[in-house]
């Protein structure tokens, strides 16, 4: 990141501190922005309705001119190949060679470009409900501006039909009178120039290539109708062991179905907001519900997903095997059962009720706890008998992730330090680190390792992968308190957390700009892979996404948008569009290695736009509606007034949601077909299957 790259992103922040704590600015700032939209719109169709009179009266100035005095011949020099058949079987037919020579003299001389061109003709603002009155009227005034227009476009686009129909008559009258030899003799040679074409084979020639090691003909002939574009395969590898191939898929096959079963609720949770009395049953309620959700693909669907693929990558960059894979079956029945008993407590009104994302009572996160401590002792166990001199980065993320998922599970459940604010502030520990020691630091270990493999080029730079690994453990373990700003919680250590996520800035651009020029010169390949462009998603909301963060952690900014369901977008922002894309990236990477069954591109391709087009809808809405339900909060305004604000945002969340939602019945279907070969017959297989059937019967 160069000089001026860092001289902007510290403007950025001191421009966010010095935001003031009254809404006067930014209601004005965003009217003014709407405004600016409003009237970038407004000049473009201006723009266009121009260009359209400019072309009617074009063509009108040119209808007024003497026939005798126009010049057509530059038409003569855009005709088709047909186009020039026609007129010379025309010429042909005519008589008096004389008059046809003085004719083809004095139209076919190639005019030069200055006789073919033509010439061209000659503070009520400051307040919220006043703002959003404003944009009431408007939306009517803008359909009658937009109806206008197309009506206005279409009655300019008609009449230059008419003009232009009638500049063909005009044309056609004299095609039909012009004669002449010579002029019949270069439009034929125009004709044969444009009628040439190559054989193909000038350089390779006719004869058949001798190919005796296979380098041309080894191909596929056969190939489906293609709806979409080809993409690469992925290689078999087929020295996986059978034994690990198969304790991975059960986790991501088991993360799948968690995956589903929680965003099914959150699909539901979703509906809620649009009809809140969709039910009356005490065990769908939304309290019981939603930490239903977030815990089922926290625990269930993200960490299973985790460590299947880290079952693979630990291993595979040791250069060794899995220590144990007694160890893997174990820790996947401890975490499954975890998210089972905790799914049912939860809805049965059982709850920690210590905070968010640690609704779980404990005896159920004891269970989690020990199938990550036997998962410890195995990627500990498989790096000690590595063959390789150095433990490559990914390993570095990986183990470091579940060492702080052990602590964070420990700290956040032990009761000895959670009374008073000692239990707000251990929350917020808990909360932020499980997404960024636990999740993040995971994620980002698969992505250092399938990224470079996918690109077939080694990773930009080790050191700011280094980097991004110790700056990220120093400033994130800080940064937890900074969602209890103007709490009873000491100023200092608020201080402290907005110090740790300003600090955050580091890993953020040092690892990001370490996936991004890994992409360089390689950037072709994302056209024909169905795994990249996961990855460059996944990375891009890595970079968005933690430094939204960042912006959230001040005070003037967390006065506004915290409490509000900016921090549920920012959540889904991070979660969904960092770690789910990723994870799906590293899952589409592997189990066609292990299976050798690809998933149908069309449904993966479903998949990807589905899940990216839902969270848009999802977090855009909701950021900019909470941002305007912040400054009602802070103009005094009653809060039922903010609810009903927020309803059309919630039906916006809805619909977002209800696209990520199928998405991952695409994914699951796409899981699905990886594992289990289609029903199609193979003719080739089945012919010689059918051989070596008669062999065994001869």
């Amino acid at each position: 990141m160069n000089k001026y790259n860092i001289i902007s992103t510290l403007c950025f922040f001191i421009y966010l501190t010095a935001i003031p704590a009254r809404a006067e600015s930014l209601v004005s700032q965003t009217t003014m922005l709407l405004v600016g939209i409003v009237a970038l719109v407004m000049a473009v169709g201006v723009l266009f309705i121009a260009t359209l009179i400019k072309d009617v009266v074009q063509h009108y100035l040119l209808a007024k001119v003497d026939p005798n005095q126009r010049d057509y011949s530059r038409y003569l020099h855009n005709l088709n190949s047909q186009q020039i058949s026609l007129l010379l079987d025309r010429i042909l037919k005519k008589q008096n060679l004389r008059l046809i020579t003085l004719a083809m003299l004095s139209l076919v001389g190639f005019p030069s470009h200055a006789q073919w061109s033509q010439p061209t003709p000659d503070s009520l603002l400051s307040q919220g409900g006043i703002v959003i009155t404003i944009v009431l009227i408007a939306i009517p005034v803008l359909a009658g501006a937009i109806f206008l227009f197309f009506k206005i476009t279409s009655t300019l686009t008609g009449y230059r039909n008419q003009q232009r129909v009638a500049e063909a008559g005009r044309v056609a009258a004299y095609l039909n009178q012009i004669e002449g030899e010579a002029l019949a003799t270069t439009l034929q040679q125009r004709k044969d120039a444009l009628d040439f074409a190559l054989s193909h084979n000038e350089l390779s020639g006719a004869l058949p290539a001798n190919d005796h090691k296979g380098l041309i003909n080894n191909v596929e002939h056969e190939a489906s109708l293609p709806f979409v574009a080809r993409k690469r395969k992925a290689q078999v590898r087929p020295k996986v062991d059978p034994q690990l191939s198969r304790l991975i898929t059960w986790f991501i096959v088991t993360a799948t179905f968690w995956l589903v079963f929680g965003t099914t609720v959150g699909e539901y949770l979703g509906i809620k907001f649009v009809a809140p009395d969709a039910d009356q049953f005490s065990w769908l309620s939304f309290g019981r519900l939603r930490p239903v959700h977030t815990n089922a693909v926290f625990w269930g669907w993200a960490s299973l997903a985790m460590l299947g693929l880290g079952n693979y990558v630990v291993p595979r960059v040791s250069n060794t095997k899995l220590f144990s894979i007694k160890l893997g079956w174990y820790t996947l029945i401890f975490i499954n059962t975890a998210v089972v008993l905790g799914t049912l407590s939860l809805m049965a009104g059982i709850n920690n009720g210590g905070g968010e994302y640690r609704e779980y009572i404990w005896p159920v996160m004891l269970l989690f706890g020990i199938g990550l401590l036997l998962t410890l002792i195995n990627y500990f166990k498989t790096v000690a008998s590595r063959t390789t001199k150095e433990i490559y980065i990914s390993n570095w993320y990986i183990v470091s992730s579940v060492i702080f998922g052990i602590v964070i599970t420990v700290v956040a459940y032990v009761p000895l330090w959670q009374n008073g604010l000692g239990e707000t502030i251990i929350q917020g520990y808990h909360m932020h680190q499980g997404v960024g020691m636990w999740f993040m630091l995971f994620t980002l270990g698969i992505v250092y390792y399938f990224l470079p493999q996918q690109l077939n080029k080694p990773i930009y730079s080790y050191s700011l992968g280094i980097l991004a690994f110790w700056t990220q453990i120093l400033f994130y373990t800080l940064i937890g308190t900074h969602h209890f700003v103007f709490s009873a919680i000491p100023w200092w250590l608020q201080t402290v957390a907005m110090v740790g996520s300003v600090g955050m800035v580091i890993p953020v651009v040092a690892g990001t700009t370490n996936f991004l020029l890994t992409f360089k010169g390689a950037w072709y390949k994302i056209t024909d892979s169905y795994t990249l462009p996961f990855f460059l998603t996944g990375i891009l909301f890595y970079f968005t996404g933690s430094m939204q963060g960042t912006a959230e952690a001040f005070r003037s900014t967390n006065l506004i948008w915290h409490f509000t369901d900016f921090t549920v977008a920012h959540s889904h922002l991070t979660m969904y569009g960092i770690i789910c894309f990723l994870l799906w990236a590293g899952i589409y990477a592997l189990m066609p290695r292990i299976t050798g069954q690809e998933p149908p591109q069309i449904t993966v391709g479903a998949h990807f736009w589905l899940a990216l087009i839902g969270l848009l809808f999802y977090t855009i809405p909701l950021m900019y509606g909470s941002t305007m339900r912040g400054l009602m909060w802070m103009e005094a305004k009653p809060f039922i007034d903010s609810v009903s604000f927020m309803a059309p945002f919630w039906l916006w969340r809805a619909i977002g949601g209800s696209l990520m939602w199928l998405s991952h019945l695409f994914f699951a279907y796409n899981l699905y077909r990886m594992m289990v070969a289609p029903g199609a017959v193979d003719i080739k297989e089945t012919a010689f299957e059918k051989l070596r059937s008669i062999d065994r019967v001869s």
